[in-house]
């Protein structure tokens, strides 16, 4: 049995290895064939933190692939208060074949996993957003644009800036990373970035100028700046970021042929312009849509693991 708990536990082999199942399971669907992998499977949702994105394309995906997905919010379990997680762990995976948690601190999804009967897919944690990763690269696969990838990350030491660490260390190519000053990835995930690119070439650098980034770059990305939970530091984050949004001039520094990501939300007119994230050269809502088609070859790779 496998959890997905972050790409840190994945070889590039089988990060690849899921992305070409997802590709073919969404080429099926696109035909008119729907993979039944999962008939009868029951995959529980647990929401700390809500989503538009993760309980459409969870929901929407275990039921595409035969199963039944079981929506439970922060209103439907307690999880951690009163009742341990541990408790609550084993006794979803006692009734469920799967289980999908978005929540606040990554340590809450590792209790989870380390007590659970059945595979723990991480939704989101504050720490990582390792599911997002295999859309976005899912993405530039179909795309073609993978070869000599050179990654641009403009903004927030996030989740996504730590996942996309991983997956850069795993997959090794070069990331660039520019982040304001007090906003910088976590530096004992940096560590360990670091010591996995090693092994795989990859590189990874980082900026206080985001031009400087962006410049030459395959992919430029970015995430909000205030992510959930952070909404009393909205105006202070706003100061501080002044000069991060992505817009036609920041993206004309890239290379020619650069791609735009994000993850989503988008807050226009702050991380990113409407210019850039409706131009040529965004392809933000195929990544989006991906979310869908990832993560059924993920659960259904993680069903073949049991």
């Amino acid at each position: 049995m496998r959890h997905f708990l972050t790409l840190r536990d994945y070889s590039a082999d089988e990060i690849l290895e899921i992305i070409e199942l997802s590709i073919d399971i969404k080429t099926k669907l696109k035909n008119g064939t729907l993979d039944k992998s999962l008939k009868d499977k029951t995959l529980a949702m647990i929401f700390e933190k809500s989503s538009t994105r993760t309980r459409v394309s969870f929901e929407t995906g275990i039921y595409q692939l035969g199963g039944h997905g079981l929506f439970l919010s922060s209103r439907d379990i307690h999880l951690g208060k009163g009742e341990p997680i541990k408790d609550t762990a084993r006794v979803i995976s006692s009734m469920c074949d799967m289980i999908m948690i978005r929540t606040y601190q990554h340590s809450t999804i590792e209790e989870f996993a380390a007590y659970s009967k059945v595979s723990v897919i991480n939704g989101l944690t504050d720490s990582f957003h390792p599911v997002q990763l295999l859309a976005d690269y899912m993405t530039l696969v179909e795309h073609n644009h993978t070869k000599n990838l050179q990654v641009a990350y403009i903004g927030d030491g996030n989740n996504m800036a730590h996942s996309w660490m991983m997956l850069c260390a795993k997959l090794g190519f070069t990331l660039h990373i520019a982040t304001p000053e007090g906003y910088e990835p976590d530096q004992q995930i940096v560590t360990e970035a670091k010591e996995l690119a090693l092994q795989s070439g990859a590189v990874i650098e980082f900026f206080s100028n985001p031009r400087d980034a962006v410049r030459n770059s395959t992919v430029v990305t970015t995430d909000t700046w205030t992510s959930m939970g952070q909404e009393s530091e909205r105006d202070e984050r706003i100061r501080s970021f002044a000069g991060y949004m992505i817009d036609a001039q920041m993206m004309s520094l890239a290379d020619d042929d650069a791609l735009f990501l994000h993850c989503l939300p988008a807050y226009r007119g702050l991380e990113v312009s409407d210019e850039v994230l409706e131009g040529a050269q965004s392809v933000v809502f195929d990544e989006a849509e991906n979310r869908l088609h990832v993560q059924k070859g993920l659960m259904v790779w993680l069903n073949s693991k049991t």
